[in-house]
């Protein structure tokens, strides 16, 4: 049996329960592919894509769905080392990449503010104009359950704001493409458990703001790292605090917050509230 061969099997036996089984529930809980879609999976080059890239590999195989797959991987400025290191590991996992070059590297390496969400940006436009050249109408990044809470508890600690990384939204700059992400119930540690099981070594961020760790650690990467240790202890004290702080984005009531935004129109509890003490007014009467 080849090497790739073994790690696939891993997926539907050893890790059946934490990750394959979490892969295709975000897949059907969010309805995330349809009959006669392209699927552009999306390769970083870290754990998390690839562990992607390997759960649609084995869902093509053994699915009962009609969708196609091509594995897309941007370089937007990586060192030599590390743009051999992606190629190689996709070789050992045996996928087929569709590599394409930017400059989004040099272009972000000077910017001073929020260096990291702008880069996102671009990558995020990057792919979805690849994507589309190559007759895709969605793109499959590698977020996860970690991700997600992370996402909540930012927003909430540094933002003032309740808000989460959505399972599937639409493209508001290319019309008709749809980006999905199907490891948002997978958690980190089950897949770096994956990854070392496998003996599999991918490469890190990779980016130059993430090779100095002093200036790292005052941007958003440390922020977010802030909310993983911080994630770390609560699951210490807490056994359900991370799915609760997944599940608070789900259980909104709406009657009890203050404010809140729909397509950019902002509500508050008081149009509800005077509008029931009008109703009492007038029914006293």
């Amino acid at each position: 049996m080849e090497r790739y061969q073994e790690i696939e099997r891993s997926l539907i036996t050893k890790y059946r329960k934490t990750i394959w089984t979490k892969f295709i529930k975000g897949i059907q809980e969010y309805d995330m592919i349809q009959d006669g879609d392209k699927i552009a999976v999306c390769i970083s080059g870290g754990k998390d894509s690839m562990l992607l890239a390997k759960c649609f590999q084995e869902l093509l195989k053994h699915g009962k769905m009609n969708f196609e797959l091509v594995f897309m991987c941007m370089n937007p400025g990586y060192n030599e080392e590390n743009k051999q290191k992606i190629i190689e590991n996709a070789k050992i996992l045996n996928i087929p990449l569709t590599m394409f070059e930017t400059k989004i590297f040099d272009t972000v390496v000077n910017i001073d503010d929020h260096p990291c969400y702008i880069c996102a940006r671009m990558r995020r436009g990057h792919l979805y104009k690849k994507a589309r050249e190559l007759g895709c109408n969605k793109i499959a990044l590698g977020h996860h359950f970690d991700d997600v809470i992370e996402t909540i508890l930012m927003g909430m600690i540094y933002g003032a704001q309740m808000q989460t990384m959505m399972p599937k939204l639409h493209s508001s700059f290319h019309e008709g493409m749809e980006l999905i992400r199907p490891l948002c119930f997978v958690k980190e540690q089950d897949i770096i458990n994956w990854r070392d099981r496998n003996g599999l070594e991918f490469i890190q961020c990779a980016c130059r703001f993430t090779e100095n760790e002093a200036k790292a650690n005052d941007d958003e990467i440390g922020k977010r790292e802030e909310m993983k240790r911080l994630i770390r202890e609560l699951r210490k004290k807490y056994k359900n605090a991370d799915m609760n702080i997944y599940r608070s984005a789900q259980n909104v009531n709406l009657n009890t917050l203050l404010s809140y935004t729909k397509n950019g129109e902002t509500h508050t509890f008081l149009e509800d509230f005077n509008k029931r003490k009008k109703e009492i007014q007038d029914k006293a009467q």
